[in-house]
């Protein structure tokens, strides 16, 4: 797969619209508790800003349900671009409304603009044209380095590109980068080649589970998903996670595992407790001693020993997921012990998802790790093989 990148296509001196992705989290207080989505964008803005470019940024920021909902707003966004860039970031008060499309049409070269989040607009999650076509109206050239939401046919993911020729809209960095390195990792990684699954539910893991099943030589399976296989087994799991429906597609994986020579590894202690609950009597039990009446959440000593083990060989391994409640201190031992393991490791580490990065974060791993995604569900659909919406218009037909 070739994508069209920013540094194949002539952008000097013209006006650039970059979808980046500051979906960044924020604390009780509005401030900006993790800026690793707006840092890893820097380097196209900076790209842009040395060939006398006029920049329009725009993104999404949570979820508003209503049209300028203020909580949503990225105006904490353009202050930390500003220390970052050390630069004025303009701030449009909207997304495409006149006075905005004034804003961007008076740009001047090494100018910034960023506009409101563009889900204040409905346009943008029901991939309207006629939004897009605003939105593109402002530029000459489009790039995306938003890879966080890549996998969803947005307005200014996917319906923007159809006003772009191939000369004119191009991958940024941190894009061609992140589908560079799953690509490769999923396509000629250098074995043996480990995943760790985990995360609570196996519905949103269930293709990738049975496409990594066929290019992987060991898989990890841990966090809430793993009661579904555990139960598939015939164990008692109590009160924990399950989704019952899916237990024969479990099973399928098991024995699809097993006919490949793929070692399929699943806890064999948990951490129990009484209630989902940080207060809540916990005990440590084996996978075959869960009361009736206790949920796991989170994989017990012998369980990280063992996948310890299993990682000990690897070559390239793949993690997504956590292996329990970790933001519940009394159940984040697990996920802290895999975190560690994986970080000593001399293989090609690659992390994808929000929770694991947020968690590689929290251990202090972040900087031992070969490779952080900056997005969940589309590097899920990457490894399941799928072309992306907001990629497939960027591919050059070769």
């Amino acid at each position: 797969m070739k994508l069209q990148e920013i540094k194949n296509i002539d952008i000097d001196g013209k006006k650039v619209f970059i979808r980046c992705d500051f979906n960044v989290p924020m604390d009780e207080y509005n401030n900006i508790s993790d800026d690793r989505r707006i840092r890893s964008a820097l380097n196209t803005i900076r790209y842009c800003i040395d060939r006398d470019c006029s920049i329009i940024l725009a993104s999404h920021f949570g979820r508003p349900t209503e049209a300028a909902e203020e909580k949503y707003s990225l105006k904490p966004i353009a202050k930390r671009l500003h220390t970052l860039l050390k630069q004025e970031i303009k701030m449009a008060k909207n997304v495409v409304q006149d006075d905005t499309l004034e804003l961007a049409k008076n740009l001047q070269p090494g100018e910034i603009l960023l506009l409101e989040n563009l889900r204040y607009n409905a346009g943008e999650t029901k991939n309207d044209e006629e939004f897009a076509k605003k939105l593109a109206s402002m530029a000459e050239i489009y790039v995306n380095d938003a890879f966080g939401v890549s996998h969803r046919a947005h307005a200014s993911v996917e319906a923007i590109t159809k006003y772009f020729d191939m000369n004119h809209k191009a991958a940024g960095f941190l894009l061609a980068k992140e589908i560079k390195f799953f690509h490769h990792i999923v396509e000629s990684p250098k074995r043996p080649f480990v995943s760790i699954v985990g995360g609570s539910k196996v519905s949103g893991k269930l293709e990738v589970l049975h496409n990594l099943i066929t290019k992987v030589d060991k898989i990890l399976i841990g966090g809430g998903m793993a009661f579904t296989f555990l139960k598939a087994l015939g164990l008692e799991v109590g009160k924990s996670l399950v989704e019952d429906d899916l237990i024969p597609e479990a099973i399928k994986i098991m024995d699809e595992a097993k006919q490949l020579g793929v070692k399929l590894y699943l806890p064999v202690d948990v951490v129990a407790a009484e209630a989902f609950d940080a207060e809540a009597i916990a005990k440590l039990v084996t996978v075959q001693e869960i009361p009736k009446n206790w949920m796991g959440l989170d994989i017990g000593p012998a369980t990280a020993q063992m996948f310890r083990l299993a990682l000990s060989d690897a070559n390239t391994i793949l993690w997504n997921g956590p292996m329990g409640v970790y933001e519940m201190e009394k159940f984040a031992k697990g996920s802290t012990r895999i975190a560690n393991t994986v970080a000593q490791s001399f293989a090609t580490t690659v992390v994808g998802g929000g929770d694991t990065a947020d968690l590689v974060r929290v251990t202090g791993d972040e900087d031992d790790m070969t490779f952080i995604s900056t997005g969940g569900g589309a590097s899920l659909e990457l490894i399941e093989g799928k072309i992306l919406p907001g990629v497939k218009a960027l591919v050059i037909e070769e």
